[in-house]
């Protein structure tokens, strides 16, 4: 099983959020020719008290909202029969909306997220729509009326703007605790999904991704969707599964989980980025 998570599908952005539209294409053509490809529905309806979906089976998801999925992914996706689901943040959603202020990468003027109209064309095409809060924060940092008032507020705006229940969350930028867990819960949501950087206890609230990011080609993804990956990335193999191409572009090795940063495989997502 693996759940893949992309942010931005950008030829302008230079971020490693950011895939080119070419590899995107790419990518989901090999997954349709190789792989079973599920809605997030499905999949969570079919996963194991392990976390784990059936093996060759994969879900695409998309963090953040970005403008680009309407502009360059969804035609890529409605081509290939690639189901996805994307988790919007709220207050960019808002009759003040929030600005694009979670990245560290420089953000062009360009960058925009989905509007109202753009979400409700996606849906008429069968792409479903998730939470990523509200404000985008680390939930893990806030209080526990913070971080409920967060979530609430995210599942309002959402349901009000897609006229239906709104029961599953990623968290931002991955990060997550059992004191988040628990408000998830009580927020309404009934399952919530994780990129997780060491090895975690799977369930319906700490379900596990992968990420994909510029520069990972058809082989990394073909990697990334092996049975063994996600197991391998998050336990003690991980700084060998990083190295195996060297240091990563900062010029060290760095071995936090899965993103952009380390070796030819991605070994590492470094927190900020989700």
């Amino acid at each position: 099983m693996t759940i893949l998570c992309y942010h931005a599908i950008d030829t302008a952005w230079s971020s490693p959020l950011a895939v080119r539209p070419d590899a995107f294409a790419a990518h989901c053509a090999w997954l349709a020719a190789h792989r079973r490809l599920v809605d997030l529905e499905e999949a969570v309806e079919r996963m194991g008290a392990s976390g784990r979906l059936p093996r060759r089976t994969v879900a695409v998801t998309f963090d953040d909202g970005f403008a680009s999925l309407y502009d360059e992914a969804l035609r890529v996706l409605r081509d290939h029969d690639v189901p996805a689901t994307v988790f919007l943040v709220s207050g960019t959603l808002s009759s003040e909306p929030q600005s694009v202020d979670w990245v560290d990468t420089p953000v062009p003027d360009t960058l925009r997220t989905l509007t109202a109209d753009q979400i409700a064309a996606m849906r008429s095409q069968g792409i479903r729509f998730g939470s990523h809060s509200h404000t985008h924060r680390d939930l893990t940092s806030l209080t526990d009326q913070e971080c409920l008032a967060d979530l609430t507020t995210s599942r309002g705006i959402l349901e009000d703007l897609l006229e239906e229940p709104v029961r599953m969350l990623a968290y931002p930028r991955g990060l997550h605790d059992e004191r988040v867990r628990r408000l998830a819960a009580r927020a309404g949501f009934t399952h919530a999904f994780a990129l997780p950087e060491r090895r975690e206890q799977a369930g319906p609230y700490s379900i596990p991704r992968v990420g994909i990011y510029r520069g990972n080609g058809v082989r990394t993804v073909q990697v990334k969707v092996s049975p063994w990956y996600l197991s391998v990335r998050t336990g003690r193999l991980a700084p060998v599964l990083g190295s195996i191409r060297g240091p990563g572009r900062n010029g060290r090795a760095d071995h936090r989980g899965d993103g952009p940063g380390a070796g030819r495989f991605g070994a590492r997502h470094t927190a900020r980025f989700g």
